[in-house]
């Protein structure tokens, strides 16, 4: 391996802990309709439990309404129960071809709870770009020997991946804070 390759993995790794933190973000509700809030919800059908996106597509209308149309008409009932039973609070109603779900706007204690868990899921995504930043940084030791880096190149080569890993801090904090005007605004 060389440094190029261990810079390279570490961004890489890095970029799917904003991945995480991003689709952990999309599933909060912010007010508005977003199809991205039933992302995550998993629906029983025929005896095991599949993605809601893998059955059904979701769609918004306008900002306070969410259809959802199912491909197999025998499913809304699972789907249904699936977005009762979730943490989301909403309460669909089937119209026969599809389910219909309004949106209430957020209370503000709600907003606050929220953006609470908006910046427990920043947090997180923090500290998974640090581990991975620990991780390159051990593997510089072992490659340092394997190389024979001199004390200067190893410190500079620490310096790029601390550079890489405040990058991506920045940009987890940037969409933590996207997430957040969206719930208070």
């Amino acid at each position: 391996m060389t440094l190029k390759e261990l810079y390279a993995e570490t961004r890489s790794h890095m970029q799917k802990s904003l991945e995480v933190l991003e689709h952990n973000l999309a599933g909060l509700r912010t007010g508005r309709a977003n199809p991205a809030l039933l992302l995550h919800l998993k629906v029983e059908y025929y005896g095991t439990h599949v993605p809601l996106n893998q059955i059904a597509t979701v769609t918004a209308p306008d900002a306070r309404t969410l259809v959802v149309q199912s491909w197999d008409q025998n499913a809304l009932k699972a789907i249904e129960k699936a977005i009762r039973d979730s943490d989301l609070g909403l309460n669909p109603s089937n119209k026969g071809d599809a389910l219909y779900i309004n949106i209430p706007p957020l209370t503000e204690e709600r907003r606050k709870d929220l953006v609470k868990a908006v910046r427990q899921y920043a947090e997180e995504g923090r500290v998974a770009i640090r581990n991975i930043r620990r991780e390159a940084l051990d593997k510089l030791k072992k490659l340092a020997k394997e190389l024979h880096l001199s004390e200067d190149e190893t410190k500079r080569a620490e310096a790029e991946i601390q550079k890489i890993t405040d990058e991506f801090i920045a940009k987890a904090d940037q969409l933590a804070e996207k997430k957040e005007q969206e719930i208070l605004g």
